[in-house]
Formats: structure tokens, C-alpha cells, sequence
């Protein structure tokens, strides 16, 4: 009777590679060592660490990239991965500095632009991403997903003018896009635009998923615009999308809930329990409650309870 092979299990050959990749290299070392007194050319190494690379084990990789770091051929592309391994064990500082010192020998390095300038946001360092983005999408002004990510930038660093001058320069994005909508209403709404309103009712139509920080932002500008009754329904919406996971709290919400009540609506007891309820889950700003008790349109009797409440924090 014919004998039939019998086939590996899944998962098999990439076992035997991985468990073997070491004792091969060894193998293909020791040969090239006899055949060539130890002269292994560097796009080998670099083949090496990029094997290591995808199987996950950085510090060799990292081991055998520096070696080929060594040759002006495998140089950049030697630094680019040192930088990548970097970024992804968590060294943003490292990974910068490898892309950045690409783009001391090719300024207009694309990629190594990208890279350096993501991991300069990684790393808290917005300023210099901004200025790398700049320089991004000078060399490519069609790209939307730069010119977003540079937007962002500009956000976070607080030029809002700039961040949304550079959105409004992707109108396609900004029809498909909601984060690029978000950050546009964002940007707006930070430099008290009433136009922000228009972006975030965009931002709504376009978002399957109604974040509640987002929800709360809106609700802010109708406030702000004194269109009281919207901003109320929003307020509550953002409360009930709310998670534990946001940096936005309950306890935030429902004081900007009281506060709407006590400015628009004097008489209603609900301001009073809305603020209550903020307090008792842990809402503590003073400064908030100081404004809101000086303000004129707060009645006296809901006065005096903030000053009873800010006596008691």
C-alpha cells in the first residue's frame, strides 16, 4: 500500500522558521566568513535586520541595522528602520533624531519628514512638528491627510487662525471627512466664530458616532449664541453618550447644564438640582462657581445657594 505523507499543522513552517532563522544565519555567516574572510556587504546585514524586523525582534534587528548604518548604500534606509523601531518600542526622542538626521543629508525626504514630524507629536515637541509638516506639504500642498495632521498641530499649539486657514484649503476633505469637520468647528469655535455652529451641525451629519466631548462642544457655541433651547438638548445628549474612558466628566456636564438653567431660565428649580448633582460627583472649579454666582442674570435666592455650596467645597 502506498504510503502518504502526512502535512505539517498550521502554523508549522512559520514555527520552524522562526525557531530556525538563528541557526540558518549562523549557517550563511560561517559560509560567507570562509569564502570571503568575514567581508559580508552591508546590503546583507541589512537584509538580516529587516528579517529580524519582521519577526518582531527589535534588538537584533536593531543589532544588524546598525552595521549596515555603516555604508553610504544602505545608510537611509538602515536609519528609517532604526527610526521605526524606535517609534514603536516607545522612544519617540531616538526615533526623531534618526529621521531628522536623513533629512540633514535629504531635506526633501518625504517619508523621513512625515516620520520625524509624527514622532515629534508623539513626543510632546508640537512646534517642531509643525514646522516639519510645513515643509511636508511645501513639497506636497495636494496632500489632504498632511495638511490635516498639520492642522491638528497648529491646534494643539494654539493658532487657530493657521489651523483653520490650512483645512479650508482641502474642501474635499472636509466634505467627507468628520475629524477634518471636527477640527475645523474646533478651531472656529475657539476664536469665537459663530461660524463654528455651521461646522459642528456638518460634523453631526457626517459622524456616525456622536462623541460626547464633541456633543458638548457644540452645545457651548449654541450657548455662547444664546440659542439656549438647542444647547440644552445637546447638553443632555452629550450626558447620556458620556463614558468613564473621556477626559470630559458627568459632574462638568451637569454644571454647564445648571448654568444654562440659572442664565436662561431664573425660575427654574432645575438649575439649582443640575448643580447639586455636579458637586455631589466631585464638579470643584471655584473659579467656574465664583463667575457663575457674579452673574447678573443668576437670580439672588440661586445665588446665595452657590455661595452655600462654594462655603461647604
Amino acid at each position: 500500500m502506498k504510503k502518504v505523507a502526512s502535512q505539517p499543522a498550521p502554523g508549522t513552517h512559520r514555527f520552524l522558521f522562526v525557531f530556525l532563522f538563528p541557526l540558518l544565519l549562523i549557517t550563511v555567516l560561517s559560509h560567507s566568513a570562509c569564502a570571503s574572510r568575514g567581508a559580508i556587504r552591508a546590503e546583507e546585514y541589512f537584509s538580516i535586520g529587516m528579517a529580524f524586523y519582521e519577526l518582531g525582534n527589535y534588538a537584533e534587528a536593531e543589532r544588524w541595522l546598525n552595521r549596515a548604518r555603516a555604508s553610504d548604500r544602505t545608510m537611509v534606509a538602515s536609519e528609517y528602520n532604526l527610526g521605526r523601531i524606535a517609534f514603536e518600542t516607545g522612544r519617540f526622542e531616538e526615533a526623531a533624531g534618526y529621521f531628522e538626521s536623513i533629512l540633514r543629508r535629504d531635506p526633501e525626504n518625504v517619508m523621513a519628514l512625515r516620520a520625524a514630524a509624527y514622532s515629534r507629536i508623539s513626543n510632546g515637541d508640537f512646534e517642531l512638528a509643525e514646522a516639519l509638516y510645513s515643509r511636508v506639504l511645501a513639497l506636497i500642498p495636494e496632500s489632504a491627510d498632511d495638511g490635516f495632521n498639520h492642522a491638528l498641530v497648529l491646534y494643539g499649539i494654539e493658532k487657530f487662525e493657521e489651523s483653520e486657514e490650512v483645512l479650508n484649503k482641502f474642501p474635499l476633505a472636509l466634505e467627507e471627512n468628520p475629524s477634518a469637520v471636527l477640527l475645523l468647528a474646533r478651531a472656529q469655535k475657539a476664536q469665537g466664530k459663530v461660524e463654528a455652529i455651521d461646522s459642528f451641525s456638518r460634523w453631526l451629519e457626517l459622524s456616525p458616532d456622536r462623541s460626547s466631548q464633541g456633543l458638548f462642544e457644540y452645545a457651548q457655541v449654541l450657548e455662547e449664541a444664546g440659542f439656549y433651547a438647542r444647547a440644552l438638548d445637546f447638553y443632555r445628549e452629550a450626558l447620556v453618550n458620556h463614558t468613564d474612558t473621556e477626559r470630559l466628566t458627568g459632574p462638568t456636564i451637569h454644571f454647564h447644564l445648571a448654568r444654562l438653567f440659572m442664565v436662561a431660565d431664573p425660575d427654574n428649580p432645575d438649575g439649582l438640582t443640575e448643580l447639586e448633582t455636579a458637586v455631589a460627583g466631585g464638579f470643584s472649579d471655584i473659579e467656574a462657581l465664583e463667575a457663575l454666582q457674579r452673574n447678573e442674570r443668576v437670580s439672588t435666592a440661586h445665588r446665595d445657594e452657590i455661595r452655600r455650596i462654594m462655603d461647604h467645597l
